[in-house]
């Protein structure tokens, strides 16, 4: 809640001191926004590493590779997406609160749905279609035959087409934003649906969750392994599949998603963002940063226990220590920003009202600069601090010049 001083005025009396100036009201959500910055860079540096460590399909291919950036991927990977879903939640119940449920509605249609379908028919296929000319062995197209056959499945799929779907229509970093829209939408649908059961129930009371302790954290990690370790049955990283033909979800991770978006909209309605002791927080933020030492120092996908999937006890093991990891640096990262990390100012405030721009048009940025780079043969360490710094460095003043643009600001 913003909050101001008072003007005081002196008495006829007590003719001393002036009266003091209105101070500038602090947000006390303020380190939700400057957490949102840092996320947004780690983003960005996550992906300037992926040419260059794991060994997941990406744009950029034949690089040399760095174990240290295949474990950075990795711890990336136990948290970071959890992260931005819960910060993005904490935000949904007051926006619905203070505009009704059918303006808020129409404005993530706008916010989220536009920039998803713009990025989807104009950033993605340039990226694939490039992607297409350098390393596939199929005949060269112009770009409209290949954004009609090959990006929408309009033509035949080759025979000896290398995948990893066909047609080659996907949604890149785009995912998230599709998925926040679809998180939003069912929470607007839960919330109908309790408001239609307490008008016919008035009298039903509702229990105030209790402040989480180190016991509900626990059983909430616990929980949300042991679906994460179900899904993955059927289900293991890295896969992804269509949902209603057209939502794009990694079920493996979908658990986590999920409980920590949920978590988010749980913790703004009863207050527990500020309610939970740092002491708690900076506990949990310890275990997860000797975790995050133990995963770097096995190598990260090259851990004796790491497991994308399967009925087996390394796959459990890995569910367990991935949601561990999850919970214990979300909930430290939020304790520590809280803590320490709560300023505001002009530069701050710039830089995240367009951290969601960033996050849209880093991506051609990142490929790029990755390319430039590629004649050159740099150690990987190298090149991905020259890509992580050069893309942040453009991202951003980019991502403000489209924000100033007629119409763009109402979308982004």
């Amino acid at each position: 809640m913003d909050t101001t001083r008072p003007l005081t005025r002196p008495t006829p009396a007590t003719p001393t001191r002036p009266p003091l100036e209105p101070s500038a009201p602090r947000r006390r959500t303020a380190y939700l926004d400057n957490l949102r910055i840092a996320l947004i860079m780690l983003v960005v540096a996550h992906h300037a590493a992926q040419a260059y460590g794991p060994a997941d399909w990406w744009y950029v291919e034949d690089q040399a590779g760095s174990g240290a950036l295949a474990a950075f991927t990795t711890l990336n990977g136990t948290f970071f997406m959890s992260l931005f879903f819960f910060v993005s939640a904490c935000f949904v119940p007051a926006s619905v609160d203070r505009r009704g449920s059918w303006a808020y509605l129409r404005g993530r249609l706008r916010r989220l749905g536009i920039p998803f379908l713009a990025g989807t028919v104009t950033l993605i296929p340039v990226l694939l279609y490039v992607y297409y000319l350098v390393y596939r062995d199929q005949p060269a197209l112009s770009f409209p035959q290949y954004y009609a056959d090959v990006f929408l499945g309009l033509g035949e799929e080759p025979a000896d087409w290398a995948g990893p779907i066909w047609p080659d229509l996907q949604f890149g970093h785009l995912w998230f934003i599709q998925n926040l829209l679809v998180y939003c939408l069912l929470y607007l649908l839960a919330r109908r649906t309790g408001e239609a059961v307490r008008r016919l129930r008035p009298a039903a009371s509702v229990r105030t969750p209790r402040i989480p302790g180190h016991r509900a954290l626990v059983l909430f990690t616990l929980a949300v392994a042991a679906a994460t370790f179900v899904l993955r049955l059927w289900y293991p990283l890295d896969t992804w599949v269509p949902v209603a033909e057209f939502i794009q979800t990694e079920p493996a991770r979908l658990a986590q998603y999920a409980a920590f978006f949920a978590a988010g909209i749980l913790a703004h309605r009863h207050g527990w963002l500020t309610a939970i002791p740092a002491r708690t927080g900076y506990l949990w933020l310890a275990g997860g940063v000797a975790g995050a030492v133990v995963l770097c120092a096995a190598g990260g996908t090259g851990a004796f226990w790491y497991a994308t999937g399967g009925a087996t006890v390394p796959a459990a093991l890995w569910a367990v220590y991935e949601t561990f990891l999850c919970t214990a640096l979300c909930l430290g990262l939020l304790t520590l920003f809280r803590e320490r990390l709560n300023g505001e100012g002009p530069v701050l405030s710039s830089l995240a009202g367009s951290a969601f721009t960033v996050y849209i048009v880093h991506l051609p940025i990142v490929v790029a600069l990755q390319f430039a780079l590629a004649p050159l043969d740099p150690a990987p360490l190298t090149a991905w601090v020259v890509v992580t710094a050069a893309a942040i460095s453009l991202s951003f003043p980019l991502a403000a010049w489209l924000r100033r643009l007629p119409g763009f600001r109402a979308v982004l």
